[in-house]
């Protein structure tokens, strides 16, 4: 099924700035138009431009399905959960950590070298604080770079597997590939080892991480968190569940069964996955409206 295509014009104007504003104000926070001033417009080379495929993956709505489904492929990673339980914030501000990783994403796929480099520079002294012991006593530390891969490769991949499944436009083999090998760019920067170049490493670093993966009671609560009680009020709960269905429908079988999610290819199929794919075309509508 097509995305939906929405005609300008006064009658839809009001309702498509409110959508804009209202989703702006979650993924970026009320600064939305100045941050955008300071990392799109300000001088300098940059690591991508508008030709490579992490700027149109990064840019483009199926970015709010791959993150609910990055979210809850790193659930699975003990130690990685309990990194995340512990001091992320996940449940007593979401929105504020939302707002963060989309900067962070922002800054270093489409701002000027300097800045992109200061953004890894905050975040890798961050992640040195970032200590504590996980239920089974296993000490952690969000430097690690056991951790920092798994949460490198679980976020690649979903964003890669969103925009293929939802995008305007699917990426060739050979795009998607580069789109691999970009991100890798940034995670080396971050510390992670060896990152994944292509999508057949990708496959090959989550086969290995596998046996590490489990449901935990943490894992549990961040899906009921992101699937059953999300921080949302009104109508955008249930657009918010369109996505989060759209996100459950594209994660692997075994991720659903250590989830307690049920997997339903045939509905998957004709009715979540059209769903969610008209939702994210009204979004991208939205979103090319002037900002204000």
């Amino acid at each position: 099924m097509p995305d939906v295509t929405l005609s300008g014009g006064p009658l839809l104007d009001g309702p498509r700035r409110r959508l804009a504003r209202s989703v702006r104000l979650r993924i970026a926070g009320p600064d939305f138009a100045a941050e955008r001033v300071r990392i799109w417009d300000a001088p300098g080379a940059r690591w991508f431009g508008p030709e490579d495929p992490i700027w149109l993956v990064h840019d483009d709505a199926a970015m709010f399905v791959g993150g609910i489904r990055a979210l809850l492929l790193q659930s699975l990673h003990p130690v990685a959960m309990a990194a995340v339980a512990d001091h992320s914030g996940y449940r007593s501000d979401p929105w504020g950590r939302l707002q963060r990783i989309s900067h962070f994403l922002a800054v270093t796929t489409y701002g000027p070298v300097p800045d992109a480099e200061r953004s890894i520079d905050v975040v890798r002294a961050v992640h040195r604080t970032v200590r504590g012991t996980a239920a089974d006593g296993t000490a952690y530390c969000a430097d690690d770079p056991d951790l920092l891969s798994w949460i490198h490769v679980a976020e690649a991949d979903s964003f890669l597997t969103a925009y293929q499944a939802f995008g305007p436009r699917p990426l060739s083999d050979t795009e998607a590939d580069r789109y691999v090998a970009q991100t890798a760019q940034v995670a080396a920067r971050l510390g992670v080892p060896e990152p994944p170049r292509s999508r057949a490493d990708i496959a090959e670093r989550l086969a290995a991480f596998r046996p590490a993966l489990a449901s935990t009671p943490a894992a549990r609560d961040a899906a009921a968190l992101l699937l059953a009680d999300p921080p949302l009020t009104g109508s955008a709960r249930p657009g918010y569940r369109v996505l989060a269905a759209g996100a459950v429908s594209l994660l692997p079988p075994w991720v659903r069964a250590e989830l307690g999610l049920p997997t339903l290819p045939i509905t998957d199929r004709l009715v979540t996955r059209p769903l969610a794919r008209q939702l994210l075309g009204t979004l991208r509508w939205a979103l090319q409206a002037p900002i204000s």
